[in-house]
This record gives structure tokens, sequence and C-alpha cells, in this order.
């Protein structure tokens, strides 16, 4: 029996997503439950889907689109998500997140990652005030370490921080294949909390060390460039979806590409960027149903080549 919880939780995601009406491709499973993952650090438990704002949300606040957005992070809480991550080398993106939750008023809500990306202490403490800031809170779940910038000074200070009590959690992070090594390392000298990196149908290098490494050490990951910037998506605007993808419970190509690396254990959770509110719920129903096996993650392989 489900508890009442998972009740108000199922009704709030159906309300989201009934309320975009035919702006969705699916409304089948729109009452289930996004899945969860475990934080290894503390056992908190994260939802598989949440929300990248890298070009996205680089936008002034004044910006019309701002409208666009707010909508975007509503469908992102009332489906259940939580997480949006940004960062001070986003343009904009830190000040309108703020500004969104803000406005929408449910900060207690909301998983709220950032990055530091200087060099030296004074620098990246700089950095980090701005983006409390930015993003009008007192307290960030999850600063990492931009791009392998500097990063034992900062997470020294980022060490510091979460004694502290202002970050809950600590990481580094890198978006290309080429990183992945020195990632490794850093992950081996370091405790970190989380590890981001790049991992999709299209780059596939973290199944070799990375993902295996995390699992057997309790590191929680966040995925980035789940569609390499939409250039796996370009390749299949025209065509129309395999039949065998009812049987993993996809209804679109995005929620292939994202069901592929959600079927890796030791991912915890993966972030696409949208600023459209029909793709974040899309991206959500990824999030639900069943996930691919081994034969069937190659046949979402094939798809894309």
């Amino acid at each position: 029996m489900p508890t009442r919880r998972q009740i108000i939780q199922r009704t709030a995601v159906a309300a989201a997503m009934l309320a975009l009406g035919p702006l969705l491709p699916s409304l089948v499973r729109a009452a289930e439950a996004l899945r969860r993952r475990e934080i290894p650090a503390t056992g908190e438990m994260l939802p598989v889907i949440g929300l990248g704002t890298s070009r996205t949300h680089d936008i002034g606040l004044d910006d019309p689109e701002m409208t666009r957005l707010l909508e975007v992070l509503r469908v992102l809480l009332d489906g259940g998500a939580s997480l949006i991550d940004t960062a001070p080398s986003y343009g904009n993106s830190e000040r309108v997140v703020g500004e969104l939750v803000e406005r929408h008023g449910q900060r207690d809500k909301v998983f709220l990652a950032s990055k530091v990306s200087s060099s030296g202490r004074e620098r990246g403490m700089a950095q980090i005030e701005a983006s409390f800031k930015a993003l009008q809170t007192d307290t960030i779940d999850l600063i990492q370490v931009h791009n392998l910038q500097d990063t034992r000074t900062q997470l020294g200070l980022l060490r510091e921080l979460k004694q502290e009590g202002r970050v809950r959690y600590i990481g580094v992070t890198h978006y290309l294949e080429s990183a992945h090594d020195r990632l490794l390392e850093t992950l081996k000298q370091e405790k970190v909390d989380f590890v981001q990196f790049n991992y999709s149908v299209g780059e596939r290098n973290a199944e070799k060390q990375l993902l295996p490494y995390c699992a057997d050490h309790g590191i929680a990951t966040l995925i980035n460039r789940p569609f390499t910037r939409g250039n796996l998506l370009s390749r299949v605007k025209d065509k129309p979806l395999p039949a065998w993808a009812v049987e993993i419970d996809a209804s679109s190509w995005a929620q292939l590409l994202l069901k592929f690396i959600l079927a890796e254990p030791a991912v915890t959770a993966v972030i696409p960027a949208t600023s459209n509110p029909r793709y974040m719920a899309d991206n959500l129903l990824a999030g639900q149903g069943r996930l691919p096996d081994a034969r069937q993650r190659q046949m979402i392989v094939d798809a894309f080549r």
C-alpha cells in the first residue's frame, strides 16, 4: 500500500503533467513517483532527474523568458524532482535561479548545486560568497570545484564551509572525457561527496573506471551532457521512435537517452539543461517506469549510430 506521502507526491506529479495539456507527449505514467537514489555520504535520497542551467538560464532578470523558466521550475518541483545545477561561470544563471526559487517560494524543496572556479583561497571565497548572494540562500546544498581548477585549495575551503553548515555536500566536476583520468586521481586523493562528469550514449568513457570507482567508494555522481549538447538528438530528429521503446516505458528519444544513463546503477542523477517546460516534463518521465537491460541498452546505442 502506498503511503500518504507517496499518494500526495503522485497527485502532484499528475497535476504538473496535466497542466501542460497538449504539450506533453505522454500522460500514461504521470501518476508514478519519480525514481530516487541514495547519496552515499548520508543516505539522503535524491531524485534521478535534475535541471542543468548552462546557457538556458543566462538571461536578464527582466527578460520575458523568466515566465517560461518559472514554469520549468514549477514542473520540476511538482513532478517530484529537486536538483538544480548552476555555476558562476554560466553567465547570469545563478542570479536567475536564485530569483526563480525566490519567486516560487519553496526553497525547502530545492536541492541547489553550484560551483567554484577560482584560483586562490581569497578569490575562491569571494566567488562563493557571491553565489550565496545570487542564489538568495544561507545554505547551498552542493558546491563543486569546477573543472578541477585549483582543486586542493578550493576543496579545503569547501570543507570549512561544510563544517560551518553553510554547505551540505562538496565535490568536483569536469565535462570532457579527456579529464576523466584527472578526475579519478582526484577522487583517490581527496574525500568528496559528489563528482560530476559527462556520460551518454555518445561518450561512454566513464564506464571504464570512473563509474565503477564511484560505486565502490560511495561517491554520488551527477551526469552532465546527456545529449552531448543536442548532437545526439539531432541524429534522430526526423526518425520515428522505435516500437521497442514501449518495453522500457519511453515515449521520446530524449527519454531513451536518459534511461540509457540511468540504467547504470552508479549514476545518482542526470542534469539535462532546458528552458522549455515541455522538455522538463518529458525528461521527468525518463525517471519513471522500466529501465533498459543490457540488450536494450545496446539497442539504444545502435539507434543513435
